[in-house]
């Protein structure tokens, strides 16, 4: 918020739940004042039912970057909706008639086809993988590009490679060692602030997405009886932790980004980023 007010600038959101309508205690959604006072995009763009694909995502975005003459300061959040924005990440086409027909096929049977089609498939994805090798299959019928050819495209390098589409600064934030205790606190925050309310509002209404959301899956546990109220928010704490602990490994790889100590204060944190983010 603070580099946005300084620079004028509009943020983006790359949260995939964040971008769900109703979906605002679970998902620390920014409040009303901070999204009146600077423009956020990406938020409420999906109803919970919508299984709102990284492709969608990645076109919404596009288009809605594309309508702002002001700097943009992208937060969050998820990984792969975060680079489906800064990176030229390109997504294969489905069928789904084509799928269900290979999803018909014995594991073995469907490997050995791969493979005849592609023998370097191995190299690329997880051959005991049915899903992915389905998939794969799915892809070849519908481009005639197995997983080693998609993989040397230019934009599949580009990405491997790190080379962004759109130039930009990242700055990355590591609480540490505070990361536990900062996990506790807000888990407490969101219940306090009516999280359980929040997701039996929603519970007939959440989609196969949003309905995995960390927080909101516990609770459905709950609301369904299948565990404790205690259970759930324990839960919660663990599952927050070891997204956390995905993400950081995430953005962990991307040299882009530099990283600062949870510690640092405000001022210079914003001061080490816009240095860093010259006009």
């Amino acid at each position: 918020m603070e580099v946005a007010r300084r620079r004028g600038a509009v943020i983006f959101s790359v949260d995939s739940m964040q971008a769900y309508r109703g979906m605002d205690i679970g998902t620390a959604k920014p409040s009303s004042a901070d999204r009146a006072e600077i423009p956020h995009e990406l938020i409420d763009i999906a109803e919970p039912e919508v299984d709102l694909s990284v492709e969608v995502f990645q076109r919404i975005a596009v288009d809605r970057i594309g309508a702002h003459d002001r700097p943009i300061v992208v937060v969050g959040g998820s990984g792969l909706h975060f680079r489906s924005i800064v990176d030229p990440l390109t997504f294969a086409p489905h069928d789904p008639a084509v799928r269900a027909a290979l999803t018909e096929l014995e594991a073995g049977e469907a490997v050995d086809r791969l493979l005849a089609a592609d023998p370097d498939a191995g190299a690329q994805i997880d051959l005991m993988n049915p899903r992915r090798v389905v998939r794969a299959l799915e892809v070849f019928e519908l481009t005639g590009m197995g997983p080693s050819q998609r993989a040397g495209m230019p934009e599949a390098v580009a990405v491997r490679e790190y080379r962004a589409l759109r130039p930009f600064v990242g700055v990355g934030i590591d609480p540490g060692d505070g990361l536990v205790a900062r996990i506790d606190a807000r888990v407490d925050a969101m219940i306090d602030a009516g999280l359980t309310e929040e997701v039996e509002g929603l519970a007939g209404r959440l989609g196969r997405n949003a309905s995995r959301a960390v927080g909101y899956a516990e609770l459905l546990d709950v609301i369904e009886g299948r565990t404790t109220f205690d259970q759930a928010v324990e839960a919660i704490r663990v599952n927050t932790f070891r997204l956390a602990k995905r993400q950081r490994t995430w953005f962990r790889r991307d040299p882009r980004i530099s990283w600062l100590p949870g510690g640092i204060d405000l001022e210079a944190a914003v001061t080490y980023c816009l240095e860093r983010w010259r006009p």
